[in-house]
């Protein structure tokens, strides 16, 4: 009964430790992917006074008119560049824009190069419609390599998928990164689709987006991480007016439109000031990392709210099983990349948390390096 393309994936392993953490009692809980902190009450407000009004049946496909326009508005200031109102379409999160994209460009048997670490999506997503996901390597530090990339394309490759501030490495990518890439795809004349849920999240530099320097791009936005608004699975896409049409057809036959109300408090939500909560996780990941970086190896995350580290010795999944039974749950980096070097952590909780957490995790580090030698 099952169709061959459901059984090419593997259920996600971050489900699995979900699954592990619902046996647990009060775990230090690092593995779930969003704040910790709950939507704004004024977006609360604003969804509610649209339930109220009666903003509960379908949109237009492509979203309310409000928000598209307050969506280019927004990217106009934030990217500098601006585009048209058939240009844009409001998806069911950031996630539903991806899948949209992907079916719109591929055909079986045609290719998508994106790097590794990678948010674990991406893969599964390009195999589930039968094309290939070609991945490149951006170990040990993160950083883009031009000759790896280069070496990727092929005559079938279609898109180019960057993720920047990343999920899980929570790498931010810097001009030169994105001039390598930029490059390449100009070269080739490929799409570059631009995954930026993590905007909201940057810490020491200002954010770069490749839409400022090339033309031929897809960026995928969304309020879930900024906002809190996870459950509220409002995300957009502003694009190449070909494809947004493209989108637009695909969602009507699928996702019909994202939540009416949650797209009116959406509107409010881009006048929101959200630089406070900002402020607060830049002080969460340095307490993190200055409380694990002498028992592991770790690149000081830029952005998002996730450290990879590495262990210095030994086997991660031992690792990862350790821990959870310690009560701390972490991921375990194969979920997102080709290697199982490292493990993935989310530093969006409460800062005893994170020191308690990181203690054990350390105390766990020094016993474990002692057996393996």
């Amino acid at each position: 009964m099952i169709s061959e393309r459901a059984l090419r994936v593997d259920s996600s392993g971050i489900r699995k430790v979900f699954e592990l953490a619902a046996k647990i009692e009060n775990p230090i809980d690092f593995s779930i992917g969003q704040p910790d902190f709950d939507v704004p009450d004024s977006l609360k407000d604003a969804a509610i006074a649209a339930i109220r009004k009666g903003f509960n049946r379908y949109t237009l496909t492509q979203g309310i008119g409000e928000l598209r326009e307050k969506v280019l508005l927004h990217i106009e200031k934030t990217r500098k560049r601006k585009f048209s109102p058939d240009e844009v379409i409001i998806t069911s999160g950031t996630s539903g824009g991806l899948l949209l994209a992907l079916m719109s460009i591929l055909d079986p048997g045609d290719e998508v190069v994106f790097f590794d670490p990678y948010f674990a999506m991406y893969k599964h997503l390009i195999r589930l419609l039968d094309a290939k996901p070609v991945i490149v390597s951006t170990y040990p530090d993160f950083r883009i390599d031009g000759q790896k990339l280069k070496k990727s394309i092929s005559p079938r490759t279609k898109a180019i998928i960057i993720n920047s501030p990343s999920n899980p490495t929570g790498y931010v990518c810097g001009k030169k990164d994105l001039d390598t890439v930029i490059n390449t795809a100009r070269e080739k004349n490929l799409l570059l689709i631009t995954d930026e849920i993590y905007d909201g999240f940057v810490y020491d530099n200002p954010f770069i987006s490749p839409a400022e320097y090339y033309d031929n791009v897809l960026i995928l936005g969304g309020f879930s991480k900024t906002y809190a608004m996870t459950g509220w699975r409002v995300g957009f896409a502003v694009g190449n007016r070909e494809l947004i049409a493209q989108m637009i057809k695909i969602q009507q036959y699928s996702f019909v439109c994202s939540p009416a109300p949650f797209q009116y408090a959406a509107v409010a939500a881009l006048d929101t000031d959200m630089s406070g909560f900002r402020e607060s996780y830049s002080k969460k990941r340095d307490i993190i990392y200055n409380g694990l970086k002498e028992h592991f190896n770790i690149i000081k995350p830029g952005g998002a709210f996730y450290m990879f580290p590495e262990l210095k010795a030994g086997n991660v999944t031992d690792f990862v099983e350790l821990a959870i039974k310690n009560n701390v749950l972490i991921i375990p980096g194969n979920v997102f990349s080709e290697l199982n070097t490292n493990f993935r952590l989310c530093f969006a909780t409460k800062d005893e948390t994170l020191k308690k957490g990181a203690e054990i995790l350390n105390d766990l580090a020094s016993s474990y390096y002692k057996k393996v030698g």
